[in-house]
């Protein structure tokens, strides 16, 4: 096989919510058509698609990179920000890219998105190598504007906390100034001995892309496409180009596409995925195990007296629990989850503690006799015949979960007692997606095109109101949407850019119940999001790929129900004391 003379390190996925098209997948698949070794995925100050990324890469055989695209601020530039790439060499630097993204949230960040200072670089250089930005870096502004004495200070910087590790990166994509910043770059890395790399600043995977791309952006930004006020800042050109292309395009500059290479070669990350991490439970002087054994046996007599209160019968019904029991605990700790019983086991006890109520146990951990010994659960499985292999099962080594509910409007305490118990920087609730949906979709699309509302109004209210709709799914359901669709060329024109759009990656939120707890920072596992305040993290990685990289899910359910029961118990217990009666107690 011959030796590879090109490889694309700068590309935005859909999880760049601003101006990315395409998913990792497809990214991967595209590249690995292409024939490249390796492939960077740089989305805008996150690694939200890191690990499908990762895992996509790696099936495909190429060697995924990871990055990330920043705006960074410095004191030299004033309030101007510039762009740089930031490529992670080895797991120090992927560490660090994690923290230089979470503090980018953490600090809170107005209409431009998350930045970064420049001087942050400075304590978290290690193991990371710089991609200039092009003309929208510091450097070429500075060369753009002719100030010497800026660029002077802007390589200074570079030169001694990145030696080595810092390129000018040159784009031909045919936007302004592109020319006029690669030739004063390419004299200033003749005279300042600086390596220069080439990218084409990739934000979708076909050229054929472009008219979709800008609706994306439009619909972010809030324009329609005719606007003669909607910023044009993107080009046909920034699709994923093939070697041969590249190596024609900078046939004049070869060691810029060689760079890309030799870059692709330095970096070398190992994300660690597919184990679990757990904190240490407080047990004293005993194993985790021995003390889960302990409390699932003192837990087991408490509830057979309380079972059984006759204790003839107690006996006679003891083996069955007894041999129940044993059996769990051993699938429990050769599976290596008794902290996760007892992490919840601690949580809920301090719910009903601190009056929080707290649902009796639904889903599959009903099943278990450990869990109900420790007071998880409410429901005794052995007289509802639930069987524990449905929760856990030795067979199909996962993470046990249980959906555990609380009251609505107190969830917020217990989280907040595990952020107390265990560090705030170590618990953290996860991210959620919105994706572009059908009804939404061609709504968006319509809206952006300059259609009139009734006209969109009436192709979207064809397009059933259920849960996961998609529009092959509601071309199907509905069969006026085919018949206007062929008679209309307006229809399937709108109808097609709404296909392309359709299920791409629009905004982050929060999810509904998934709380994550570390052993150590959430950092150490993944980088955070936060919202513009800088509040309210929430780990970069959604809930299944938060668990594959080694953090364990709890799942802190607000249910309206139990506090609906709760107010009505207030009320009822308010009355009796009044009429000096014993409260009401439904636990």
């Amino acid at each position: 096989m011959s030796e590879p003379r090109f490889v694309h390190l700068r590309v935005h996925s859909d999880y760049s919510m601003i101006d990315g098209l395409a998913k990792t997948a497809p990214l991967v698949k595209k590249a690995a058509a292409l024939g490249m070794p390796a492939l960077a995925i740089t989305d805008f100050t996150n690694l939200c698609g890191l690990v499908k990324f990762y895992g996509a890469g790696h099936g495909a055989g190429i060697k995924p990179i990871v990055g990330a695209d920043f705006n960074v601020q410095c004191d030299l530039l004033g309030d101007e920000l510039t762009h740089l790439t930031v490529l992670a060499a080895n797991n120090t630097g992927y560490q660090n890219l994690t923290l230089l993204i979470s503090k980018a949230y953490q600090r809170g960040y107005g209409a431009a998105g998350p930045i970064i200072d420049r001087d942050w670089l400075i304590e978290l250089n290690e193991g990371l190598i710089l991609l200039s930005g092009g003309r929208m870096g510091d450097v070429g502004r500075s060369l753009l504007r002719g100030n010497s004495a800026l660029v002077d200070e802007c390589v200074a910087f570079y030169e001694e906390h990145f030696p080595d590790r810092y390129f000018l990166e040159l784009i031909r994509t045919g936007r302004p100034d592109e020319e006029s910043y690669l030739h004063a770059a390419v004299e200033l890395a003749e005279a300042r001995g600086l390596p220069v790399v080439a990218t084409n600043d990739v934000r979708f995977i076909d050229s054929s892309d472009f008219d979709a791309h800008e609706i994306r952006v439009a619909i972010h930004d809030g324009f329609t496409l005719d606007d003669p006020k909607r910023p044009r800042n993107y080009s046909p050109q920034q699709y994923m180009r093939s070697e041969e292309e590249m190596c024609e395009l900078f046939a004049d500059i070869p060691e810029a596409l060689a760079n890309t290479v030799e870059i692709a070669k330095r970096c070398n990350v190992t994300v660690r995925l597919g184990e679990y991490f757990l904190p240490q439970f407080p047990t004293g002087d005993m194993s985790t195990e021995d003390y889960l054994v302990k409390r699932a046996k003192e837990g087991l007599e408490e509830r057979l007296a309380f079972l059984f209160p006759d204790e003839e019968e107690r006996l006679k019904r003891r083996p069955e629990y007894d041999e129940r029991l044993e059996t769990e605990l051993q699938v429990i700790n050769q599976m290596g989850f008794p902290g996760y019983f007892l992490i919840v086991m601690e949580f809920i006890q301090w719910s009903k503690d601190n009056g929080v109520p707290v649902g009796p146990g639904r889903g599959s951990g009903a099943g278990s006799l450990v869990a109900y010994a420790l007071k998880i659960t409410d429901l005794d499985p052995l007289e509802f015949d639930l069987l524990f292999e449905r929760f856990l099962n030795p067979e199909r080594v996962s993470m046990p979960d249980f959906d555990v509910d609380f009251c609505m409007e107190k969830r917020d305490q217990v989280i907040e007692h595990v952020a107390d118990m265990y560090g705030r920087d170590a618990v953290s609730q996860i991210i959620t997606f919105g994706t572009m949906a059908a009804k939404a979709v061609i709504r968006d699309v319509g809206r952006v095109l300059g259609h009139p509302y009734g006209f969109v109004d009436r192709i979207s209210k064809l397009i059933p109101p259920d849960p996961g709709m998609t529009l092959a799914k509601a071309f199907e359901a509905e069969p006026q949407l085919p018949e206007i669709y062929e008679a209309d060329e307006e229809v399937k024109a709108l109808i097609d850019m709404a296909r392309k759009l359709e299920g791409v990656t629009r905004n982050a939120g929060k999810h509904a119940g998934g709380v994550v707890i570390a052993p150590t920072k959430i950092t150490d596992f993944a980088p955070l999001y936060c919202d513009e305040e800088g509040k309210h993290p929430v780990t970069q990685f959604d809930k299944s790929d938060v668990e594959y990289a080694g953090l364990v899910k709890f799942d802190f359910l607000g249910l309206r129900t139990l506090t609906i029961i709760n107010w009505a118990l207030e009320m009822i217990n308010k009355r009796r004391a009044k009429n000096g009666e014993p409260p009401l107690d439904i636990a």
